[in-house]
């Protein structure tokens, strides 16, 4: 079956600027260019009504230029008075974040500063950076409360210019892997769902073929975002079926980072993004386990998406991606914080011998990913006061009774694994253990890509590849299923073991497209630091955002290669945790219900602050009965088991078909050319402001600056030898002595279980030798030397270092026949000139040595080179060229007309 030729849809409504008149707000939105605008209508004569008029009319600048001229005019105080203005402009924005009303009128909250983040295929992802929020009403209908400011303040604690994400063109609430398969839809399907929006004006271009019922249609594809993500869809509820798609911008909320892996000059985009989930959505202890409806705490979908750069199309390009879950364990249980304890006893709440809350849970992470779902279960199993344990032994007994209802091959598989208990062991190694988990999980669940394999992978089979697991399609590999993380806070330990997972699926996605031989990555190397210093922002951010710290243990804590200073910041970051625990979790997790709308203001209520416990506000049950009762059997959703191991989410069906905005386009159309949308050739672009040039680069920021180093981002560094700790001078590089001084005559560090003793990986009372050194540790060497021998030896550098060899070192008795063989070539074609140009009958014939050229170049040795012929077709390109430059102009062709036509009636009709 043929698939069609689609693109996503790209917003029209980028810029917007709000206009002010005593009876009305004029919101005016248009493209990037500025050709295309939309007009919202706000009436502010309404005290407590969202009243919004959208035309759904497409204006040319000229047409808005003189509505708003008409607009100034008819509301001056006096007519032709030119000192009082009627219309005024107030502000100007990128976007809305949507509507929200309190106790009185409504509020516009709006993005007025931007920051790109990433690039996905030319797809923009901007971070908001400021915002601001205006009152509708006017004053002169205004009914003030006084409870209105309180509300006010409470909402805007949610710092919108704190890791909030959106884009115009890519949908950041889908995997890539979703977004990719629905452009992928096969061409009778995209038929039946093309919506007929065509204008019943005159086309003056339509005889020429060029209408959208023309064989150069592209269709534009919107989906529905997948709510679970996106944090304004309550604030947009009020106008998303008045106004126009083009206005409705949803945001998500996380982290997303990106950085540019350089591979012999082949720019390589490694980006992560990370969504937060906004059901069950708040604080470390005020929000554990999951609510009835199977949505837990703390629940974060990682994807990280590989993408060769130098090809900017989805339908040309190489992309991959892999996706995994971290969220707290699907019971019902929380920790009372009132004993003021920094590890609260855990609490089952309530009993779930059919484990219908587990059950609610793995039905939607069946219908988003598949089968199988893999379980990493990190909690504490050996503790002498039962705390951990509880949770592990309850999450058991619920997957084993659900399993017992599903296909062997689609079952859940659950692997638990105590964390803690391996990093105090002296005789394991964490990451080495973690990296075994890591190639099974990779190797069930597959990852995605979506071009078939290539043919190197054929020529040099490898064991690891061949035993790769997904679904294999005509365009590529898909993941099917999805590894889930947990450990008690899903903070510390749980960052950790995904980034070990994310590195064992950064070597496949690198081997699928051809950049490494085989698919492994070792630690120190330029990629693999360039990736572990993503997976540490993304740790910390979500740490902050959930438990009030940044990470209190990382990746070099776990290889036991940490510096000797990062204890005391883990001090400093228990500390901080435990306080934002104590004394500003209630206020936040107040201020995201009433973001969030869970907690809706009204007259007659008590009042967010009065209530006791948010717990009736997050459980549904308890407020209502529900009319049908769950299956205790049959607890998945109706077709979802039909179509695994695939999502049913991205199984072509009626029902997710009518997710889908279709609209046929022709191929210039802006809202399908991603091209036009990238390179915005309508701006003046500044080097020294695009982004591409300013994100972290391995070869800038993670390469050894000596000469002679291996410009290879998979060749193993020595700890020192990285781009960030290149000893740059003098001063610098006595610095560096200090340090390792004072770190040889200091005491050893305290043990992680008495550096933090409030974090989560240290609530059991196990307790290990300190002082235990691991295979990957890198000891300090101190000689008995003066301090200035020290220095001297750092100042003047190696020849090793400087050029890459050690020069002192007699050559091979091969590299010295090379280098032989060399000199004789030369000294015969030197004889060889200067015979043939003066005695050339003297020269001796014996020592000439004729080489067969092994090019496709006539003539080729050490001295010149002949180029090959160039073609009919490039001669005469090039001699248009040349004439083009004297102003001697070729006729146009029909091509040339019909691309000029369709860029005049872009541009201005």
């Amino acid at each position: 079956m043929p698939v069609a030729a689609a693109a996503p849809l790209i917003s029209s409504v980028q810029k917007l600027v709000l206009y002010e008149t005593r009876a009305r707000y004029f919101l005016v939105g248009s493209n990037p260019a500025e050709t295309k605008y939309r007009v919202l209508k706000i009436d502010r004569t309404e005290p407590k009504d969202l009243v919004i008029i959208d035309d759904k009319h497409v204006y040319t600048q000229q047409e808005v230029r003189e509505l708003l001229g008409r607009l100034d005019l008819g509301n001056r105080t006096k007519m032709g008075q030119k000192g009082s203005s009627g219309l005024s402009r107030a502000v100007s924005a990128f976007g809305i974040v949507g509507f929200v009303t309190f106790l009185e009128g409504y509020y516009i909250v709006l993005i007025t500063k931007r920051r790109k983040m990433a690039d996905i295929g030319g797809h923009a992802i901007y971070k908001i950076e400021d915002t601001n929020m205006i009152y509708i009403p006017n004053d002169s209908v205004r009914v003030s409360h006084p409870d209105e400011a309180r509300y006010l303040r409470i909402f805007q604690n949610v710092d919108l210019s704190s890791n909030f994400y959106f884009s115009y063109s890519y949908d950041l609430s889908h995997s890539l892997q979703y977004n990719l398969t629905v452009l992928r839809m096969p061409l009778e399907t995209l038929k039946t769902e093309t919506t007929q929006t065509r204008q019943e004006s005159f086309d003056i271009f339509e005889d020429e073929g060029l209408s959208t019922q023309g064989g150069s249609g592209v269709f534009g594809i919107c989906s529905k975002p997948y709510e679970k993500y996106v944090w304004n869809a309550k604030l947009l509820e009020a106008v998303r079926t008045a106004v126009h798609r083009d206005w409705l911008l949803y945001i998500i909320h996380g982290f997303c980072g990106q950085s540019k892996l350089l591979i012999y000059g082949r720019p390589i985009y490694v980006t992560l993004i990370a969504r937060r989930s906004s059901k069950f959505a708040g604080t470390r202890f005020l929000k554990r386990g999951a609510n009835c409806e199977g949505d837990v705490a703390n629940e974060v979908e990682t994807e990280q998406i590989l993408y060769d750069a130098s090809v900017m199309s989805f339908s040309a390009g190489s992309y991959s991606s892999y996706v995994q879950v971290r969220g707290s364990v699907p019971l019902y249980w929380s920790q009372d914080i009132s004993t003021m304890m920094p590890k609260p006893p855990i609490t089952l709440d309530q009993a779930d011998p059919y484990a219908h809350v587990a059950a609610l849970h793995f039905d939607q992470m069946l219908q988003r990913f598949g089968s199988p779902i893999i379980i990493l279960n990190l909690v504490k199993e050996r503790e002498k006061r039962k705390h951990e344990r509880i949770l592990s032994e309850e999450l058991v007994a619920a997957v084993t009774y659900l399993n017992q209802f599903l296909p062997p091959e689609h079952a859940i598989i659950y692997i638990p694994w105590d964390m803690a208990k391996y990093t105090k062991s002296k005789l394991c190694n964490v990451l080495d253990r973690l990296n075994v988990i890591a190639e099974s999980v990779v190797k069930k669940t597959g990852f995605f890509v979506n071009r078939p394999d290539s043919y190197c992978s054929i020529l040099r089979p490898d064991e690891k590849w061949n035993e790769l697991g997904g679904c294999v399609v005509s365009t590529g590999r898909l993941q099917t299923g999805v590894l889930r993380t947990n450990c008690v806070d899903c903070l510390d330990r749980t960052n950790t073991a995904q980034f070990m997972v994310g590195k064992c699926a950064l070597a496949y996605q690198l081997y699928s497209l051809g950049l490494i031989d085989k698919p492994n990555l070792q630690f120190d190397t330029d990629a693999v630091r360039l990736f572990e210093e993503l997976y540490e922002d993304h740790g910390d951010t979500l740490s902050l955002q959930y438990g009030g710290s940044q990470l209190v243990h990382r990746v070099k804590t776990y290889r036991k290669i940490a510096p000797w200073t990062q204890h005391s910041k883990d001090i400093m970051q228990t500390l901080s945790r435990y306080y934002s625990n104590a004394f500003s979790d209630a206020d936040r997790q107040d201020s995201i219900n009433l973001f969030l709308g869970v907690f809706k203001p009204a007259e007659g209520k008590p009042h967010l602050w009065e209530l006791p416990t948010d717990f009736y506000l997050h459980h549904k049950n308890t407020l209502s009965l529900s009319q049908t009762r769950p299956s205790y059997t049959y607890w998945w959703t109706t077709g979802v088991l039909k179509h695994l191991p695939l999502p049913f989410d991205e199984v072509t069906c009626a029902e997710n078909r009518r997710k889908l905005t279709v609209k046929k386009f022709h191929k210039y159309e802006e809202e399908i050319d991603i091209h036009n949308e990238f390179f915005r050739p309508y701006e003046l672009s500044s080097f020294d402001e695009t982004f591409c040039l300013a994100m972290t680069n391995s070869t800038r920021d993670f390469m050894p600056k000596n000469v002679g180093i291996d410009p290879s981002p998979f060749t193993v560094r020595k700890p020192d030898e990285t781009g960030k700790s290149v000893l740059g001078n003098k001063n610098n590089r006595e610095e560096a002595v200090l340090q390792r001084k004072t770190a040889a005559s200091a005491p050893p560090p305290p043990s992680e279980e008495a550096v933090s003793s409030s974090s989560e990986d240290d609530s059991g009372t196990d307790k290990e030798d300190e002082g235990a050194v691991s295979q990957r540790s890198t000891p300090v060497k101190v000689t008995d030397t003066g301090d200035s021998t020290k220095i001297t030896e750092n100042v003047v550098q190696s020849t090793k270092d400087v050029y890459g060899v050690n020069l002192s070192d007699v050559p091979s008795e091969d590299d010295l026949a090379i280098y032989a063989r060399f000199v004789q070539l030369g000294q015969s074609q030197y004889k060889q000139d200067k015979g043939s140009q003066q005695f050339c009958s003297k020269c001796p014939l014996d020592k000439v040595i004729n080489l067969i050229p092994i090019s496709s170049f006539s003539q080729d040795n050490i001295y010149e080179v002949q180029p090959p012929r160039a073609d009919w077709k490039s001669i005469e390109i090039f001699h248009a060229h040349i004439q083009a430059g004297r102003g001697n102009m070729q006729p146009l062709g029909r091509d040339d007309f019909l691309m000029y036509r369709e860029y005049i009636r872009n541009r201005y009709m």
